[in-house]
């Protein structure tokens, strides 16, 4: 799959951008705040239909700007397509079209463009908190099983509700009757999402570890385990038997969910960590460890997506390459040879003999080259 040509109006600090990739390398120089970012988010947002950084669809769209238009015209599944998202800033509901017929959901352009992004912040995923990790799973889950990405809205939005039940139910103790109905949807939505990421996990960390073994020269053992809550003994059990256990461990919580006003637990606090040779990376890893192993994942997450859809997925790097020695740029480089890449640089010349060149100053195109 490729993305052949990408047309932007009041998106990000784009005014207006008319551009043509190279179906290899892509490398987009700028200095900071030229909006190379933005344009790797505008690349991302077209095939899935979320933003790596924004919270806010308005926030996408450029100050005084009516609406924000994104357009692909991309080679996929083996024949000529096209995405258009329309972005509004006022909350109004944004349209998508596939080849220009209007869709009503991200999940009927699925497969079409997936993508796969690795920024600085990635580099220390496996040191800090959980939400970044569990971000991670979600973004690649999201794209590989339409089914999760339902399951996962679905279950944000009754968290949500609950949450503002247990937040107002001293002022208002009658909401406390519908409790136990959020609960239980809660429990059974769940489910669904712990048995996804527990297979997404197991493949992940598989794949993970082929390339941190290639990396590290087979001096280190690379593994990956699943968390969730408590009570579940089996992530790969029955959807059944994962709703009851769920469902035992909220009632565990019931009094100290009331007492906080908060949702303590649930899918919404997993997590996976990282070994090698048996030691937690998180606890003890060095800087180098730690980067290594996130650039496997990423890898991983990439080889993952290309089993299951039969193509190569887009690959943004978001001048990550200056964040690494030369030594992991290098591995880095060389896990490109195949599929449509985008890198962002600051350094012009550091990376020119990769590809495309796509110059960028403060949102417009001041010179491309082959």
């Amino acid at each position: 799959m490729k993305l052949n040509e990408l047309y932007l109006r009041d998106f990000r600090n784009y005014q207006q951008l008319n551009l043509s990739f190279d179906p290899g390398v892509n490398l987009i120089v700028g200095r900071n705040a030229q909006g190379k970012t933005n344009l790797l988010e505008a690349i991302g947002y077209l095939g899935c239909g979320k933003s790596f950084r924004a919270q806010k669809t308005s926030e996408l769209v450029r100050f005084g700007g009516d609406f924000a238009e994104i357009h692909g015209k991309l080679t996929s599944q083996q024949r000529q397509q096209s995405i258009r998202w329309v972005l509004f800033p006022s909350g109004r509901q944004r349209i998508l079209e596939r080849n220009g017929v209007k869709k009503r959901a991200s999940s009927e352009i699925s497969g079409m463009l997936p993508s796969v992004l690795f920024c600085p912040e990635d580099l220390m995923i496996l040191k800090g908190g959980s939400a970044p990790r569990r971000r991670l799973g979600d973004q690649a889950l999201c794209q590989l099983r339409p089914n999760y990405d339902a399951a996962l809205t679905e279950y944000t939005r009754i968290l949500d509700q609950k949450s503002r039940i247990l937040k107002d139910h001293r002022e208002n103790p009658a909401l406390l009757e519908i409790l136990p109905e959020y609960n239980e949807r809660l429990c059974q939505v769940g489910a669904l999402i712990i048995s996804y990421r527990a297979r997404f996990y197991e493949a992940l960390g598989q794949a993970a570890a082929g390339y941190h073994g290639e990396f590290s020269g087979g001096a280190e053992e690379f593994s990956l385990q699943y968390k969730t809550v408590s009570t579940v003994t089996d992530p790969f059990a029955p959807i059944s038997v994962l709703t009851e256990q769920l469902r035992e461990h909220l009632q565990c919580h019931y009094r100290a969910e009331l007492d906080s006003g908060n949702c303590l637990t649930g899918p919404h606090k997993d997590d996976f960590d990282v070994d090698l040779t048996g030691i937690s990376l998180k606890l003890y890893g060095s800087q180098g460890q730690t980067r290594t192993a996130t650039i496997s994942l990423k890898l991983a997450q990439r080889e993952l997506m290309r089993r299951e859809m039969g193509e190569e997925p887009l690959l943004l790097l978001d001048d990550v390459l200056s964040e690494l020695d030369p030594g992991r740029q290098d591995f880095v480089l060389n896990q490109i040879t195949k599929g449509q890449v985008f890198i962002t640089a600051c350094e012009p010349g550091r990376f020119t003999k990769l590809g495309k060149t796509i110059e960028i100053q403060q949102g417009q195109i001041v010179q491309s080259e082959e």
